[in-house]
């Protein structure tokens, strides 16, 4: 997914046209982010996606082998890729609205026949920019083969029962939480990211652990949440305890706020901290 995005000291109301500071094209869509941001701690990383027979679709395939990511199972449609139009406050603070294209022609079969011939894999992320039947046939097919789920119920949409029954993580942020609300059951492990105020996770005797992060000016927050998730899910796949994965996602996800864009944002091997992730 293209990420089209103007940044604003105010951004305007309703009916109201308001000058803008700057305008850029990167890269962006939230599985793509997770997977870009894995991939800068080291982790080998597939994709499974559609793209559009599109310039921004060439850019996408490129961009995905200068990250050393698996292309093998993006498929490209005759449709356009898709892009997000974002916005962004003199706070750093986002809006964000999406056209899936390409991300809506994946099929579940194209999702199970990817899992089952991946090799070597301990963590599988979904987001809900693709069609949730076929995550849902991604996560069955990787419960299978004891893959690890994670959920990022992003952009916001109520999950079936079915797809929370096979995921070990779901990770909302705090507005998809409440979104979420407490009487859908949760069967795994659930944590939730605070922004600015952190990390909420859920430990499995029932009580809560809040994480604080380092706090920093923020420039533009636009694909933090997925900042952490590809480097939470990356510690996972190293053995990390879930306490120190937290930990460094937080780290991460706090040094992408401090510059524009999502992927461009991202902390590259040289500046993460991996003294972090204890195991």
């Amino acid at each position: 997914m293209m990420d089209l995005t103007v940044y604003a000291d105010v951004l305007p109301a309703p009916g109201e046209t308001r000058f803008g500071n700057s305008f850029t094209v990167g890269f962006g869509g939230k599985g793509a982010n997770q997977a870009v941001m894995a991939a800068h701690t080291g982790a080998s990383v597939s994709m499974i996606a559609g793209i559009g027979k599109d310039s921004f679709g060439d850019d996408c395939l490129k961009n995905f082998l200068s990250n050393d990511m698996s292309t093998d199972f993006v498929t490209r449609f005759d449709t356009h890729t898709g892009v997000a139009h974002i916005w962004v406050d003199g706070a750093g603070q986002n809006r964000i609205s999406i056209v899936p294209g390409a991300n809506f022609q994946l099929t579940p079969a194209m999702a199970v026949d990817a899992i089952q011939q991946l090799k070597d894999v301990d963590v599988l992320i979904g987001q809900c920019e693709i069609p949730q039947d076929v995550t849902l046939a991604a996560f069955k097919a990787a419960k299978g083969l004891g893959i690890t789920t994670v959920m990022n119920p992003a952009p916001y949409q109520p999950l079936s029962d079915d797809l929370l029954k096979v995921t070990d993580w779901l990770i909302p942020n705090e507005i998809e939480y409440e979104e979420i609300g407490s009487a859908t059951k949760v069967y795994g492990r659930l944590l939730i990211t605070l922004g600015s105020d952190g990390a909420l996770l859920h430990k499995t005797d029932g009580s809560t652990q809040k994480f604080p992060t380092t706090k920093v000016t923020a420039i533009d927050t636009t694909g933090a949440g997925d900042c952490f998730i590809g480097a939470f899910a990356s510690a996972l796949a190293d053995g990390a305890s879930e306490e120190s994965a937290v930990k460094f996602a937080l780290a991460c996800a706090t040094q992408s706020v401090t510059k524009k864009g999502a992927q461009s944002s991202y902390p590259s091997k040289d500046e993460i901290d991996f003294s972090l992730v204890a195991k």
